[in-house]
């Protein structure tokens, strides 16, 4: 039985560019058993999964599934091809995301997907814990698949990846750059997240010309679901002064909170020029002469 939690708006009056990309808990509800539906989970705490999830739910594990074992980069296509097809998805498999964090890390496989011209991507509206706040099955069982037989391009980055030369082009332009992090690393207050190891860079501070506009701000806490687009423009938009024909760079600390912002400006604000730099503060915090500002 469902649990009573704050009631929210439908997706299709929402407002947003592109209301399909995301589902309700109702819609997962319905479909999750459907063949050519494939639940995946991504979380930053990569032993939450094991812990219970939705049923008929795979997971993905940001560290060893995406990311390639020694260089700091992602995985060829054909390890990518053979994650997939061991999760059972194949060429007309709708993928469903969701995850932790408020979607933190749905968004980020959600990028790291498209990098690789995955079509038929969709976010679960208010990830996991919506879905458990509503009293909704989580179990300890690991479904199998059928190997599945999706085929994936090679990764094509240009479109969606900002690499730390074009962000420096984007400052002598003058471009618009979102800092998505705390208020506290845009300040230099801090090398990390607020309640996380201070680790990860030698100096702090933020991207010359950077907006600060934390990741959150994007999503209602009491409901965990994405703002309707009027709020997100009030946000983005008049608060910040983003308009929907600029290039936009949007970077954190390794990529991981600004694919959430690339995914609200992109796909539910329907901005066509946005990019993630997922090389980050990281990269840039430890880059030799690369300028920084501070308030």
């Amino acid at each position: 039985m469902t649990q009573t939690v704050a009631a929210v708006t439908d997706i299709a009056k929402r407002g947003y560019a592109n209301p399909a990309v995301l589902v309700s808990t109702e819609w997962v509800e319905a479909h999750r058993n459907d063949s050519n539906v494939r639940l995946l989970e991504s979380n930053e705490d990569v032993l939450l999964y094991e812990t219970g999830h939705i049923p008929g739910a795979v997971k993905i594990d940001w560290v060893t599934d995406l990311n390639d074992p020694l260089v700091r980069d992602y995985v060829s296509r054909e390890h990518f091809e053979r994650l997939l097809r061991s999760k059972g998805i194949n060429q007309d498999t709708t993928i469903v995301f969701y995850g932790d964090r408020n979607n933190w890390w749905a968004t980020y496989a959600f990028w790291v997907f498209k990098l690789f011209g995955v079509e038929n991507l969709k976010i679960l509206d208010g990830g996991r814990l919506r879905w458990a706040e509503e009293g909704r099955a989580l179990v300890t069982e690991v479904p199998r698949f059928p190997q599945g037989n999706i085929t994936v391009r090679e990764r094509d980055d240009a479109p969606l990846r900002a690499f730390r030369s074009e962000v420096e082009q984007h400052v002598t332009r003058n471009g618009k750059l979102v800092d998505v992090r705390s208020p506290e690393e845009y300040r230099g207050e801090r090398l990390h997240m607020p309640e996380y190891p201070n680790e990860g860079a030698v100096r702090g501070g933020h991207i010359p010309g950077a907006k600060s506009i934390p990741w959150g701000r994007a999503v209602n806490p009491e409901t965990h679901t994405f703002r309707s687009a009027q709020e997100l423009r009030t946000i983005y938009e008049a608060e910040n002064g983003l308009r929907e024909p600029d290039s936009v760079i949007a970077y954190c600390r390794i990529g991981e909170r600004s694919s959430h912002t690339w995914f609200v400006l992109t796909y539910l604000l329907g901005f066509k020029r946005v990019k993630n730099y997922d090389g980050s503060w990281t990269e840039w915090g430890n880059s030799v002469r690369a300028p920084i500002e501070k308030p």
